[in-house]
């Protein structure tokens, strides 16, 4: 066993969160050690007790308790990414210079691991190295079912600069939804507030965020303002619509939980739409039957962002998944035609 140990982060660390950055140095050290010590209050920063997602920031010093040799703990056996997962990831590139690398994630594949999540980006990564020696860096999140452009660090400076950009909301998001209905009016901004609610499987699993009026945000425990903006580009009458939506905040399944909350689910969207239910134009759920896709119809259609390390000002476009483009075709709905943001177009 090593004794305690008092490690400064450094500038490269900056806003990594505390368990990858704990696990970068010691590798032979599980997840669940980790969080067993910051439940413990064992592994601590500047002296505070912490979370295993606490992000650190440089000249912090981290308290780590006496850890097990790397020999005397059964090391997991390396990750062998496959030949199909390699080209899977290499072919969702959109973009990459010597500081990031742009994908166009695909839906159905987790940023990272938990809740029996072992296929996941963070995992597949190293397929994304190139001409790098270490793998990218994940900054930010989208849901496992959501598509679209998504933006990995390959510098510590890089994602010190990715971090900040998303933390102070330098950057514009914009996703694309059909959506249950046809919201009217055709632009507005939900303001719901949020609380994680525990699903009903084993140890929660399968919880969801319940909305809240926005006058019951500070006296609910728990509960989160959030702020979407949504717009209508184009609608099939009453029984569906093609829309843009902005997350002014970035709070968990935000816009699946406010689109549902004013009555028009994103299509697929079982958790908050209910799959029971197929809408065709007066009734309420997240189908619409025939040959439009089960899946969910969410992407991240563009990320406007600063490059962490020149400044520049970037904009990244993902074409939709396939079982979006689908539904697109099937009601005569056109990409190439929609405004590139639709909130400057009405406005």
């Amino acid at each position: 066993m090593s004794g305690v140990q008092h490690i400064a982060v450094a500038e490269d660390a900056a806003d990594q969160r505390l368990d990858r950055w704990l696990r970068r140095m010691f590798p032979h050290v599980s997840q669940g050690r980790v969080e067993k010590m910051c439940r413990k209050g064992d592994l601590r920063v500047d002296k505070g007790r912490v979370k295993a997602n606490t992000r650190l920031q440089p000249g912090q010093v981290v308290r780590i308790p006496p850890l097990p040799d790397p020999g005397t703990v059964a090391a997991k056996p390396e990750a062998v990414i496959s030949d199909a997962d390699a080209k899977l990831m290499q072919d969702s590139v959109i973009y990459r210079d010597d500081d990031i690398i742009v994908l166009n994630k695909p839906a159905g594949l987790a940023v990272q691991g938990g809740s029996g999540q072992t296929r996941h980006i963070d995992g597949l990564a190293d397929a994304l190295r190139f001409e790098m020696d270490t793998k990218p860096k994940l900054v930010h999140r989208l849901d496992k079912d959501t598509s679209g452009v998504f933006v990995m660090a390959r510098t510590g400076r890089a994602a010190a600069g990715l971090a900040k950009s998303f933390h102070l909301r330098t950057t514009r998001k914009i996703y694309w939804a059909m959506v249950a209905g046809s919201p009217f009016p055709k632009m507005g901004t939900i303001r719901y507030g949020l609380v994680k609610a525990a699903g009903h499987g084993p140890n929660g699993a399968g919880e969801r965020m319940h909305c809240i009026h926005p006058d019951e945000v500070e006296q609910t425990e728990g509960a989160k303002r959030a702020t979407t903006d949504y717009a209508v580009i184009e609608a099939v009458g009453q029984r569906a619509a093609w829309v843009g939506l902005v997350p002014i905040t970035g709070r968990t399944h935000q816009l699946r939980a406010h689109m549902a909350e004013i009555g028009h689910p994103i299509i697929g969207d079982g958790k908050y739409g209910t799959n029971s239910q197929v809408n065709e134009g007066d009734g309420w759920g997240a189908q619409l039957g025939g040959s439009v896709s089960r899946k969910l119809h969410l992407h991240a259609r563009s990320l406007a962002i600063p490059h962490p390390v020149s400044g520049a000002k970037m904009t990244f476009t993902a074409p939709l998944p396939d079982h979006m483009a689908q539904t697109w075709d099937f009601f005569g709905f056109d990409p190439a035609e929609a405004p590139t943001d639709p909130f400057e177009e009405q406005e």
